[in-house]
């Protein structure tokens, strides 16, 4: 059976150095790291999400603000907070939280937040310094830098002589995990849904990332025995055993299966999801570092 890796257990050691960071910032120079989370609108998944965020933001010594906006919040308005926040010294990092309401441009929102304050990884400056390697000066997106902490806590620093297939090509996770695992020296494979013979595309793989959005696709005779298996799906299928109407969440890879050919594999729930916040902690007091013109600490 696989090593599992535990999310929760490995992101609490990334929250701890954060709040050290957060801490020593604060005596050294008297600057407080602060957050600002911007939401618009009722989803209750989304204020879920913030909550969480916020939280987490208050636990590391953060200075935490939340905006809290109506539905029917234009563009301009939107836009206009997060100008006021990018002037804002106190703010090191900005994070409007998706999916905003079908009327408003939420990739100009984004586009808009200054580069050093994007925590989330998502501005094109961000993801231009990602693909030309330059990790030192950019921001990288949270889920893949999280997954990539798992790859490098199994495979050290340089995984030269390493196949990575990555299977999904999204700009929020893919392709960014892609640079990462490149950048680190590995062999790199993007696979997606137009890929010719997928299972023999990630049979090749001593890293298999999956990252499709589809309810365990990855199944056992798809992994390379002894292979690392980074499960960043989310998805809630019916779960009748568990009584009418009932749900539960599995990843993308079929875990008791896969789990018996791999040598570290990671679970849903309870792997890369617990990671996502604790990066986006690391990348605000990264920022904040930064902008007090401070040596930034690694994670």
């Amino acid at each position: 059976m696989a090593d599992v890796i535990d999310g929760k257990q490995v992101a609490a050691s990334v929250i701890d150095k954060v709040k050290a960071a957060a801490s020593a910032l604060e005596t050294e120079t008297v600057l407080k790291t602060g957050l600002a989370v911007v939401i618009v609108g009722d989803d209750p998944a989304s204020h879920t999400y913030v909550a969480a965020k916020s939280r987490m933001a208050k636990e590391c010594g953060f200075n935490s603000i939340q905006h809290t906006l109506p539905a029917e919040t234009t563009q301009v308005e939107l836009a206009a907070l997060v100008a006021t926040l990018n002037a804002d010294p106190a703010v090191n990092g900005i994070l409007v939280q998706l999916p905003l309401p079908k009327h408003l441009n939420s990739d100009a929102i984004i586009q808009s937040i200054l580069p050093e304050k994007d925590v989330d990884g998502l501005h094109v400056v961000n993801a231009g310094k990602l693909a030309t390697g330059d990790l030192a000066t950019g921001l990288i997106s949270c889920t893949p830098a999280g997954a990539m902490l798992f790859v490098r806590r199994t495979h050290g620093e340089d995984l030269s002589g390493l196949n990575a297939v990555v299977i999904g090509r999204s700009n929020l996770f893919g392709k960014p995990m892609a640079q990462l695992l490149l950048n680190a020296n590995a062999t790199v494979t993007i696979a997606h849904s137009r890929t010719r013979d997928l299972p023999s595309v990630a049979r090749n793989a001593d890293i298999l990332v999956a990252a499709v959005g589809r309810p365990e696709m990855v199944r056992a005779d798809w992994v390379k025995p002894g292979a690392t298996v980074i499960d960043v799906g989310i998805n809630r299928i019916d779960a009748p055993e568990r009584g009418e109407g009932k749900s539960r969440l599995v990843g993308d890879v079929a875990f008791a299966e896969c789990a018996e050919v791999a040598c570290v594999i990671t679970p849903v729930p309870g792997g890369v999801g617990p990671m996502t916040i604790a990066m986006l902690m690391a990348n605000t007091v990264i920022a904040a570092y930064r902008a007090a013109g401070k040596v930034a600490p690694t994670f």
